[in-house]
């Protein structure tokens, strides 16, 4: 399922990422691997803030559907 779907303050792994090449290497690159862990920290409007890798990041709704968890 799409991290949308994920609850606030469910803990989730990061199954597969999709979207186009440059998407997914931006995705990467702010930490969302397949195999990590995730913590969504609120959802507001389909927009996810979570944390990954020690970080805080708020993503748009359109990339956090990119992201399977």
């Amino acid at each position: 399922m799409p991290l949308t779907m994920a609850r606030a303050g469910e803990v989730t792994s990061i199954k597969r990422v999709g979207g186009k090449d440059e998407v997914r290497r931006h995705l990467e690159n702010m930490g969302f691997v397949p195999g990590t862990d995730v913590t969504v920290v609120s959802v507001n409007h389909g927009n996810v803030i979570v944390n990954v890798k020690e970080a805080r990041v708020a993503i748009s709704k359109e990339m956090a559907n990119k992201i399977l968890i």
